[in-house]
């Protein structure tokens, strides 16, 4: 269950539901906890795969001319 609607204050970007969970889970991550990584190196590894894609496709969906009719991917 995404973290980003339970007691947060609205965020105005777009895609910013995925952009807040996608921070949360990497800053959790045992990657960046316990081998003090950096979220951004975490990320190359592969953690948080799921929320990534999740947030790629809701960026690219707002370069999609089909997007105005549609709306944007993900929340």
């Amino acid at each position: 269950m995404p973290k980003y609607y339970e007691d947060k204050e609205e965020d105005g970007r777009a895609c910013g539901g995925g952009r807040e969970d996608l921070r949360q889970c990497l800053l959790e991550s045992p990657c960046v906890l316990q081998e003090n990584k950096s979220p951004k190196q975490c990320l190359r590894e592969g953690h948080c795969r799921s929320l990534q894609m999740t947030f790629f496709a809701c960026k690219r969906s707002m370069l999609d001319t089909r997007a105005r009719f549609r709306g944007r991917k993900g929340y």
